[in-house]
């Protein structure tokens, strides 16, 4: 509000202006970008030309309104006073500082409505007057852009375009634009092709919201394809984008291509195995399939969703699959078709077959085949050993040795799982045949037990019977038989020479095999010998413990004899009354004879008499 003497002061500034206003030159910025929320300052500068100085300056500042273009002063200061003017959007934000040089208006918190012109004014009556205007801009970058893909899936068929993604960006000063990106090319509106909906709004405190909608013509490639936003904003002395995150769609489109494979079992099939075979589409949705062999009715063989299974497969199931969608229409166009070939290996064939009889001496050729529909190899075996390869089998001069039973076994190299095998049993033929030793020689003594073995082989079985001579204790021990060999073993007792007589015979002849035993008289033990000087030992230990024995009776009686024990007469005896003896008293007897003691003496090792010499010798000691 302007005081009286203010006014009164304008209107002369007003009379004199068309004379005097160039006398001021003022300085101010064309444009001040800012943030909101921002604290922002804008310049006035200003000159007085001419030296003149003015004694009264006065400064106004006010604000245009955007939409009506009218003017609100916001401050006002001369050389006694300065206020900011009440009840505006800037009496509590704003502050300006004025020297005499110019003023610098502080606009604190930074609103989007500040976004308008700023304008100084300067009045130095006679000095002249000046105007100066300066635009502010707000800037308020927007929040993320978010993104939407359709969830639902797109066909290629639509004639029309359809909605893929939708993006949004909110909050923004000024409003911002937005593109879109197909595999990071951008995406420009064309007829039937593309085309973008946007739709701005404004929020009540000024931010812009801009959505924009994506419609497209969708082929067959965008199932891959990724579809992007990108928002492009201001900023302060710049420009910025911010890009969404990716989205796909989903496309749907039909069958152009089918394929059939055998899923399982890997590798070749062979007859009794379980077999899959799958069938797979380029459409999407992937549609259910119909399977069908060549030449036969659709929908004759069973089927799950793309997987048909077959169970215990036989070579009659060999042969041309083929699978189509269930929908299509052109059944020839859209089918997939593989050739399944299902392996086999028949039972073996062997000739001759189970058993064959065949002479000693003679030779033989087996045979070993099983038809299969592969490459197949034989091998034979005897008793587990590997006698053969190949699908012929030769026996050359049989001999007893070659009886036995022969298995073929015939594989598939290319499919080790096929496998079957047969045999034959050979027989050979012949009279008996016993060991190379014909003729056996033996010694024993009489009286012992001697074992006879003997041992045929032929075809039919011999029979082993015996011939003994030169003993009647004799009999069978062992009596066993194989397919073609019997064994015999007879225990003979030796009781003098024996000739025994092994013979085995058949239908087809007979061999003897002899035995001859010598008896040898059964020798009687030697003598145990007798050593001369073990019974020179025997007599010199008895003379010496006799001797020993001596000297302690003689030790006893010259002991009792000082004791007055014994009385002593010159026969040499002493007679002891009962009466004298006491319970305690010994009685010891001693007789000696020297003449035994000498003879004892005098006698040899062995008991015999010594020579005189000798006898000499042993008297002195």
């Amino acid at each position: 509000m302007a005081f009286p003497h203010q006014i009164l002061l304008l209107a002369v500034l007003h009379l004199c202006s068309l004379s005097v206003w160039a006398k001021v030159e003022l300085t101010m910025d064309e444009t001040v970008e800012a943030y909101r929320g921002d604290l922002v300052q804008i310049p006035c500068q200003y000159n007085f030309t001419d030296n003149a100085k003015p004694s009264l300056v006065m400064i106004q500042w006010f604000v245009k309104a955007a939409k009506s273009g009218l003017r609100t002063r916001i401050f006002y200061s001369d050389n006694d006073q300065e206020m900011v003017d009440g009840d505006t959007e800037y009496s509590t934000r704003i502050q300006v500082n004025s020297d005499p040089q110019g003023s610098v208006l502080t606009l604190q918190d930074v609103l989007l409505l500040d976004e308008r012109e700023f304008i100084c004014q300067v009045n130095g009556l006679a000095a002249g007057n000046a105007e100066g205007r300066t635009n502010l801009r707000v800037f308020a970058p927007p929040q993320p852009p978010v993104i939407e893909g359709v969830l639902t899936g797109i066909s290629v068929t639509n004639e029309a375009l359809s909605k893929v993604a939708s993006c949004e960006a909110q909050n923004s000063f000024p409003k911002p634009n937005i593109t879109w990106y197909r595999n990071d090319l951008p995406l420009v509106p064309a007829q039937g092709y593309v085309n973008v909906v946007t739709l701005v709004s404004r929020e009540p405190e000024g931010f812009f919201t801009v959505q924009s909608e994506l419609q497209y013509k969708v082929v067959r490639e965008d199932r891959h394809a990724r579809f992007t936003c990108e928002v492009h904003y201001l900023v302060p002395g710049a420009a910025r984008t911010a890009e969404s995150r990716d989205v796909n769609i989903t496309v749907h489109y039909p069958t152009t291509m089918v394929e059939l494979w055998k899923e399982s079992p890997p590798g070749p099939v062979k007859e009794g195995d379980t077999v899959e075979l799958r069938c797979h589409g380029d459409g999407n949705p992937p549609p259910p399939f119909i399977f069908n062999r060549e030449q036969e009715p659709e929908g004759a063989l069973g089927s799950s969703g793309d997987v048909l299974v077959l169970t215990e497969v036989t070579r009659s199931d060999s042969g041309v699959y083929q699978c189509r969608p269930q929908d299509s229409q052109s059944r020839a166009s859209v089918m997939g078709d593989m050739l399944l070939t299902v392996h086999y290996l028949d039972p073996v064939v062997v000739v001759p077959r189970d058993s064959e009889v065949m002479f000693k001496g003679e030779s033989l050729t087996a045979t070993c085949n099983a038809l299969s529909s592969l490459e197949t190899t034989a091998v034979w075996y005897k008793n587990g050993k590997q006698v053969g390869r190949g699908h012929t089998l030769t026996l050359a001069d049989a001999t007893y040795a070659t009886s036995g039973e022969y298995v073929c076994e015939v594989t598939v190299p290319s499919l080790p799982a096929l496998r079957t095998s047969g045999s034959v049993h050979i027989i050979v033929q012949g009279a008996p045949q016993l060991s190379e030793e014909r003729e056996v020689e033996l010694e024993e003594a009489t009286g012992r037990l001697v074992n006879l073995s003997c041992e045929a082989q032929g075809h039919p079985l011999p029979t082993i019977s015996w011939s003994i001579v030169g003993t009647q204790t004799w009999r069978e021990v062992v009596n066993r038989a194989s397919e073609n060999t019997a064994h015999s073993v007879v225990s003979v007792k030796v009781t003098s020479d024996v000739s025994a007589l092994c013979n085995a015979s058949n239908d087809m002849g007979a061999e003897v095999k002899s035995f001859r035993i010598t008896a040898i008289p059964l020798a009687s033990p030697p003598p145990v010998p007798h050593s001369p000087a073990e019974g020179s030992g025997v007599v010199i230990v008895v003379i010496i413990l006799s001797l020993l024995l001596l000297a302690i009776l003689g030790s006893v009686v010259y002991f009792l004899h000082k004791k007055g024990k014994i009385p002593c007469g010159r026969s040499g005896k002493q007679e002891i009354t009962k009466e004298m003896l006491s319970k305690d008293d010994i009685v010891v007897e001693l007789q000696a004879d020297p003449k035994a003691e000498q003879a004892e003496l005098l006698k040899g090792a062995n008991g015999a008499p010594k020579a005189p010499g000798d006898q000499e010798v042993e008297l002195k000691k």
